[in-house]
């Protein structure tokens, strides 16, 4: 009896866990300036030591970081802004872009949210344990594309425009891609496009696929870059770690690219890690 009576009580929370969204009262957002949803308990786990970027160190997308810092600056100041899409290039600093302006803005109250795919058909839950709190919060969703008819697909569209559960004005999405609309794109749907008085009108498979990248207000693309801008992200990168980039050093970076297939920040970045690390 004694045992059942001990039981008992754990047994209510957790179903109050499992039937409604965790309370926010175990995280002290004067402490915590990043967190993580948990879809499977519907809770917030804090990030205790969130990656560091500063601005500075993003070379050759200034355009980028004043369009997401103006938005990020009116947001912050409670002024109207926008859900914001970045698109594009592998490894060009999508990621790192929001991750520095929201340690830019950390101090004047800006708190950051990653959720993942799984996570999404809960957002419901997650704006609403947000919307009483006094702060801005980033919900964050790193490298988002979908297969067709996953589930979260909807569940993000709903959430970002659509839902009477959408976000408070205290939150706003960022999300990052690699694909431009979110979704594989065939060429059979170039098929299903109709040309009626000189216009162009998509079939719908199409404008399925558009409709959830529509309702980001903000899209930030991403490109490519040439051969003098990676090296010159490698040297900065190099120098930055403490190793002069001297005698070798932009061969090596090169050599360092075609063994990588690819030539971006990303891979600028762990050349010149290697490079600090044996010089």
């Amino acid at each position: 009896m004694t045992d059942l009576a001990t039981l008992l009580p754990r047994i209510e929370r957790l179903l109050d866990r499992l039937d409604g969204p965790a309370a926010l009262s175990g995280l002290d957002w004067n402490k915590v300036r990043a967190a993580r949803w948990a879809a499977q308990t519907r809770e917030l786990k804090p990030i205790l030591h969130p990656q560091r970027v500063a601005l500075k160190d993003l070379l050759a997308i200034d355009a980028q970081k004043q369009q997401v810092g103006a938005n990020t600056r009116q947001f912050v100041a409670g002024k109207p802004a926008n859900n914001v899409l970045l698109t594009g290039a592998r490894g060009c600093g999508k990621s790192s872009l929001v991750k520095a302006v929201h340690a830019s803005y950390a101090p004047r109250g800006l708190r950051l949210i990653e959720v993942d795919k799984a996570g999404l058909p809960h957002l419901p839950d997650l704006f609403e344990l947000l919307a009483d709190v006094d702060y801005r919060f980033i919900v964050f969703i790193d490298d988002l594309s979908f297969a067709e008819h996953e589930p979260g697909y909807a569940s993000l569209k709903a959430a970002l425009d659509g839902s009477l559960a959408g976000p408070s004005d205290n939150v706003l999405i960022y999300a990052t891609s690699n694909r431009r609309h979110l979704m594989p794109e065939y060429m059979a749907e170039n098929l299903e496009t109709k040309h009626l008085g000189g216009e162009v009108h998509p079939g719908e498979a199409t404008e399925e696929k558009i409709s959830l990248s529509d309702r980001f207000g903000l899209w930030v693309p991403f490109h490519g870059m040439d051969q003098d801008t990676y090296l010159a992200i490698a040297r900065h990168w190099a120098v930055t770690l403490g190793a002069p980039a001297n005698e070798g050093f932009d061969r090596a970076a090169l050599q360092w690219s075609l063994g990588r297939g690819a030539r971006n920040g990303r891979v600028a970045w762990q050349f010149a890690r290697d490079w600090a690390g044996r010089q």
